[in-house]
């Protein structure tokens, strides 16, 4: 049985492409995997909070050193690491936000990205030690030409950061569903919104 969790962003709870694209992705892989195992964190109904100083400095001691302060501090973190840990497959589903992530996105990412947790540094070199074999990434773009070297492509801070951060954890697996223009016409929406669909039935198939 595999374990995927899924990983909502989007500041639109109805309405919001990268979620109706992820529920499509969840509905194609469990009707071909009916017996694998969906965890669903939804960032923006149940927040992350921002790091602090006591939490920062929780990461950087020796668990028998923390003070109760420090434990309580990192008490999120532990729990969203256990359970980052615990997927065998990660879905992210992402619109753009000036850019680059949503800031409920990255208040998750502060809280798992941990040093002798998800990953280690020996002096000279990080290794990753996020286990998930493979990653999904749903990317929501307003506008168009923000990939494949289009007219935005210097303004795409999203996917090459999600591809260095997951990269950098230890996730080599990675694959983008980019779904650009969501604000154009509707019957462009419709026809890059099959396209997006069909990958995704490819890329499970295929799996």
């Amino acid at each position: 049985m595999t374990q995927i969790l899924r990983i909502d962003s989007s500041s639109r709870v109805e309405g919001s492409h990268s979620r109706e694209l992820a529920d499509y992705f969840q509905t194609v892989w469990l009707k071909k995997y009916p017996e694998d195992r969906l965890i669903v964190r939804d960032v923006v109904k149940n927040p992350a909070p921002h790091i602090g100083d006591l939490t920062i400095a929780g990461f950087y001691t020796p668990p028998e050193q923390q003070t109760e302060a420090m434990k309580q501090a990192i008490a999120l973190s532990d729990e969203l690491i256990d359970e980052l840990q615990s997927a065998d497959v990660l879905l992210l589903s992402v619109p753009m936000y000036n850019f680059s992530v949503p800031s409920a996105l990255k208040a998750w990412i502060d809280q798992i990205v941990r040093i002798g947790q998800t990953f280690a540094y020996d002096g000279q070199n990080f290794t990753g030690l996020v286990t998930v074999k493979r990653a999904y990434v749903i990317c929501a773009y307003g506008a168009s030409g923000y990939t494949d070297g289009g007219a935005f492509s210097a303004f795409n801070f999203l996917e090459p950061y999600l591809k260095g951060l997951l990269n950098f954890l230890g996730i080599g697996e990675i694959q983008f569903f980019n779904l650009q223009a969501t604000t154009g016409d509707e019957s462009i929406v419709i026809d890059n919104t099959s396209q997006i669909r069909a990958a995704i039935e490819r890329a499970i198939s295929d799996d």
